[in-house]
């Protein structure tokens, strides 16, 4: 537990230094008037949480202060935190795995989000925890990326299922979900391209893979994990929204945390799309991978910088 809270404080450093300490300190040194819901406002807007979320987290902030015939900046700021933490945990936030089945967990995002880097971290996380993991290397449109997943396969012990460069990626599910069958494993991890030639061309490959994958069983994949970049501000919501509506994504895995300075368009994910956030990358070894913990991420992000 320590471990994980160090490291979740560890990688909203930034985001902190840059802003939402800042947050914490009007609540320091300030009464609770116009002037600090307006400089509380600028903030939550530059630190990329959104005009919509903003404005949304303001009102429900500032009613209940009324209600509560709150004076002291102190149970202001605590309020804050907690309608924060409601914004990113008002959903189910583990993994849905089962005991004595094959559980298949399709991993989908762009190009360069730390989608295969946070697979290999997913895949270890797991097997520390009892789970026997199989990886499918199913972006075939990139050597690279099967090669990377390789050497991270052999570096945290995962069996990875691999065909050669351009190969039909549903092949690669198909042989990897018999290879997880013959190995008794009950869980399979499936890459996938980032990109293709066109937009329409990548969902339609993801949509094959999945169907691939109902074949095997009518209720995979049982997980369809987004990877979004934090580094990418409100750009990682459009993300999402295109692969929720082909794909439908059940949840999302926050990859470079440590890297941003602008942290807060994870609330405006939360809300708009209501998608639990499972995991954190917090860092580039195999073991930064936090799982999400709601309050402790928002308290984390508004200690005083």
């Amino acid at each position: 537990m320590f471990d994980r809270l160090r490291k979740i404080d560890e990688s909203v450093r930034r985001s902190r230094a840059a802003f939402f300490g800042r947050v914490a300190d009007l609540f320091d040194r300030r009464q609770l008037d116009e002037d600090l819901w307006c400089d509380l406002e600028d903030l939550l807007l530059q630190a990329d949480v959104g005009v919509a979320t903003t404005d949304a987290l303001l009102e429900k902030v500032k009613d209940r202060v009324a209600r509560e015939h709150v004076r002291e900046t102190d149970r202001a700021r605590d309020i804050l935190v907690e309608e924060m933490a409601e914004v990113l945990g008002g959903v189910e936030q583990d993994l849905r795995l089962e005991r004595g089945r094959l559980n298949a967990i399709l991993v989908v995002g762009v190009n360069g989000s730390g989608k295969t880097t946070s697979i290999a971290k997913l895949a270890s996380y797991l097997q520390q925890r009892g789970h026997a993991v199989v990886v499918a290397a199913a972006d075939t449109f990139r050597a690279a990326a099967i090669d990377q997943l390789r050497v991270w396969g052999e570096r945290v012990g995962t069996f990875v299922v691999a065909h050669q460069p351009g190969a039909d990626p549903g092949a690669v599910v198909f042989d990897a979900w018999q290879a997880a069958r013959a190995r008794n494993a009950d869980v399979l991890i499936v890459d996938t391209a980032g990109r293709l030639h066109t937009k329409l061309n990548l969902m339609e490959e993801l949509k094959k893979i999945r169907r691939v994958l109902v074949k095997q069983d009518p209720t995979a994949p049982h997980e369809v994990l987004l990877v979004l970049d934090a580094t990418t501000g409100q750009n990682a919501l459009v993300q999402a929204r295109e692969f929720l509506s082909a794909v439908g994504v059940t949840g999302l895995v926050l990859a470079k945390v440590d890297g941003t300075a602008r942290g807060g368009s994870i609330f405006a994910i939360a809300r708009e799309l209501n998608l639990p956030i499972k995991f954190l990358g917090t860092g580039e070894r195999v073991d930064d991978l936090a799982e999400f913990e709601p309050r402790a991420f928002v308290q984390a992000l508004l200690r005083s910088a």
